[in-house]
């Protein structure tokens, strides 16, 4: 058992901008030297798993170097889908219309409209099937040779929850669809755990319902439901202190007022079959709701990754509020449950201007660790200093 808090990260990183040109000139049809690319990749992941280790990061990952997006890497493991421009849900709703002139401008510069190549929803047509096997294997050798010989307390990779891959036309029923996507997503998963790393599934999709402005409030407990049993379905047999849970309100800097509370997800986060649950805790509209542990037991032998730093700001948070951050969950959950972690994903989709600086993403990695190493000392005393 650990006598310090570890730190860990959401899992995806800034691309290095030549392997963004490789990644461009692939996603654009045009020939390319697989050899030469993979070779970049494995290079990416490397150095992305030893910054990390070099920053205090104890749980570490591969930034996700392999992928364009974390929406659109499953075009290339999951079949049964056609890509359909427009067929998609309108991001954020209820924000973009309520600052509908900030939102114009923002799609344009970050997020999706700063992303090297378009994210065409899929729309199912057909059985769901996993036929992304290789790139899957490429992923694991790849994080599996950088780890080796680093300094490091375990290893994740993370992997999208089936509530995260398209529109059903194929399926008779949601749950028919959902359960079909997450059986196919199941033979990912488990290969992740079975490499000796844990699963991490991300759902950003859970939180995002409470605030869809189409759904009641009735409708938008039964969808969450819908897609809780459906990461069940694909988690069952896998134990769960293989798997953590990350879910978090998609938008990176915003005003983020209709983002839903933390109370109304709750109870379906603490259903999934996971060991341990990230969550967004450090930006300005999220971080009171620590008080909600005070009401909310975590059940026997799980733990929280609250978000300690935001991926939506580049100030780097002070080490000293990062400690006091950690010791209020502490108080509340028990020091024993808390890791470190961030509130999601510092490049979700591949861009050549993410919107935290890579430089000022390891300064707040820094910052955690430091953060994490001060909160362990006021918990467990000096034996709680790393070596």
């Amino acid at each position: 058992m650990n006598n310090r808090i570890l730190t860990t990260h959401v899992g995806s990183l800034p691309r290095p901008a030549d392997l963004l040109d490789r990644m461009k000139l692939i996603l654009s049809g045009q020939t390319f030297d697989r050899d030469e690319y993979d070779a970049r990749v494995r290079a990416a992941v490397a150095d992305a798993v030893h910054t990390q280790c070099d920053c205090g990061i104890d749980i570490v990952t591969d930034g996700e170097m392999s992928k364009p997006g974390f929406f659109t890497y499953v075009r290339e493991r999951l079949g049964g889908f056609e890509a359909r421009p427009g067929a998609g849900r309108k991001l954020f709703a209820a924000e973009v219309a309520a600052f509908p002139e900030y939102y114009a401008e923002y799609f344009k510069q970050a997020m999706i409209g700063g992303a090297i190549a378009p994210t065409v929803p899929l729309v199912c047509t057909g059985p769901v099937i996993y036929r992304g096997q290789a790139a899957l294997q490429r992923d694991i050798d790849n994080l599996g040779a950088a780890v080796a010989g680093t300094r490091h307390e375990a290893v994740f990779m993370p992997a999208v929850a089936p509530s995260g891959v398209g529109r059903n036309e194929y399926y008779p029923t949601q749950e028919e669809y959902f359960h079909a996507v997450g059986e196919a997503l199941r033979t990912e998963y488990q290969a992740i755990v079975d490499a000796g790393f844990l699963l991490q599934i991300d759902d950003p999709f859970l939180s995002d319902v409470f605030s869809d402005p189409e759904l009641d409030a009735g409708r938008r407990r039964s969808r969450a439901d819908l897609y809780v049993d459906a990461v069940n379905h694909a988690l069952r047999g896998i134990a769960p202190e293989k798997v953590r849970y990350h879910t978090c309100y998609g938008i990176n800097e915003g005003p983020r007022i209709h983002e839903a509370d933390l109370k109304d997800v709750i109870d379906h986060i603490l259903r999934v079959n996971a060991g341990a649950y990230s969550f967004e805790a450090a930006n300005c509209r999220h971080e009171h709701e620590y008080h909600l542990w005070e009401t909310v037991k975590l059940p026997s032998g799980k733990a929280i990754i609250p978000g300690v730093i935001t991926h939506a700001s580049n100030i780097v948070e002070h080490p000293e509020l990062i400690a006091e951050r950690l010791t209020r969950f502490a108080g509340l959950v028990g020091r024993e449950n808390v890791i470190a972690g961030a509130d999601c994903g510092f490049s979700s989709q591949a861009t050549y201007h993410p919107e935290v600086h890579p430089t000022v993403i390891w300064a707040k990695f820094r910052a955690m660790a430091e953060g994490a190493r001060i909160a362990s000392d006021r918990l467990w005393g000096r034996a709680g200093r790393p070596l």
